[in-house]
């Protein structure tokens, strides 16, 4: 088995197109993180300058951005539906005010029912738009420190850097895997691979752990480039960064996603003699695994699916939280991906028979 395992990461390490890949991924991770390296307390007189709205729901603390306080937010929302009920529905402001008036004391979700009878149907949207607001100095800088008291930086960064290197990693893995068993289902080396004494245990595991180990390091390159990016960019902020961070969110929200796409392959290629249609198949889950969904409250977002082999994390930098039941549905892939080992275990010993 060790001897298959390490036959595979050689080949592999030897091929200058998998450095390159490794490459363009951290291209395409930096790309999408670098934004939040921005992130520092405001000095004495400095502001951040945009022309975006006051208020704008995708923006960031970056962009100079915080939460809108729950009370104020009623009041802001409230105020935009007054605007639009006076510009798009023609209400004089008595009118649009009545309307207000009558929403008082009802929560959100039964306010945006109400209106809807005045066929207002997007409230909620104009809800979700003030969620943020341009903040101060003093505002931004006390968000910060709020969210950094108990977290070090690199716990909301780590995060950040499991979402977009874990999509890198979801459709690097299925274009670099699809070599994995390429060479042995060709027909003579398929026939003579299993006149040899090597077990279908030993020869599966060191080829899907070939796969796997080949996935480990490449996910370790970019945790060990990624944590120096982090430290250097911070050292001067007061920001703490763990290396801890970047490694606990690459073995809860990728690893377990890496050893399914390998053992997807090795199911495919041996039920087909081919790895070929796993690929197609794989990126069909990948596309299942990032769609959004509808909660109980009706409200589209992203919320995860049942093994899926994708964890986002789409939200605004300090309030980044996991999808529903993240851990469950990992342990599941886990338990499923060794389901699926074993069962590629038994057609192997079958096709020897």
């Amino acid at each position: 088995m060790w001897s298959i395992l390490k036959r595979e990461v050689k080949i592999y390490m030897k091929n200058p197109l998998f450095w390159l890949g490794v490459a363009i991924g951290v291209l395409i991770v930096f790309v999408n993180v670098s934004p939040y390296l921005k992130i520092h307390y405001l000095g004495e007189g400095e502001t951040i300058v945009n022309d975006d709205p006051e208020t704008y729901g995708d923006k960031d603390v970056f962009h100079g951005y915080v939460p809108t306080e729950e009370g104020l937010r009623r009041e802001m929302w409230e105020e935009r539906i007054r605007e639009t009920l006076i510009s798009v529905f023609e209400m004089d402001n008595e009118k649009a005010q009545s309307v207000i008036h009558e929403m008082k004391g009802m929560d959100i979700m039964a306010a945006c029912a109400h209106l809807e009878g005045y066929g207002f149907d997007n409230a909620y949207y104009d809800y979700g738009a003030t969620a943020i607001r341009k903040g101060t100095r003093e505002e931004i800088n006390s968000y910060i420190a709020g969210k950094l008291e108990n977290r070090a930086f690199s716990y909301y960064f780590s995060r950040k850097f499991a979402d977009f290197a874990g999509v890198f990693m979801g459709f690097f893995a299925t274009i670099l895997l699809s070599a994995l068993f390429m060479q042995d289902t060709r027909k003579n080396t398929y026939e003579l691979l299993h006149t040899k004494p090597v077990s279908a245990g030993k020869y599966l595991l060191g080829k899907a752990g070939g796969g796997f180990a080949v996935c480990l390091i490449t996910l370790a390159v970019l945790n060990l480039i990624f944590f120096g990016i982090c430290f250097i960019a911070t050292r001067n902020r007061g920001f703490e960064v763990h290396l801890a961070d970047f490694l606990l969110a690459s073995v809860l929200y990728i690893l377990p996603n890496m050893l399914m796409i390998v053992s997807v392959y090795s199911l495919i290629s041996l039920v087909f003699k081919s790895p070929l249609p796993a690929v197609p198949l794989l990126f069909l889950y990948i596309v299942y695994s990032n769609m959004g969904s509808m909660n109980g409250e009706g409200i589209y977002g992203y919320y995860g699916r049942p093994l899926a082999i994708m964890v986002r994390f789409p939200g605004r930098f300090f309030d980044t939280a996991p999808p529903p039941m993240i851990l469950l549905n990992q342990s599941f892939l886990i338990l499923a991906a060794v389901c699926i080992l074993f069962l590629s275990m038994q057609i192997w010993k079958r096709r020897r028979l």
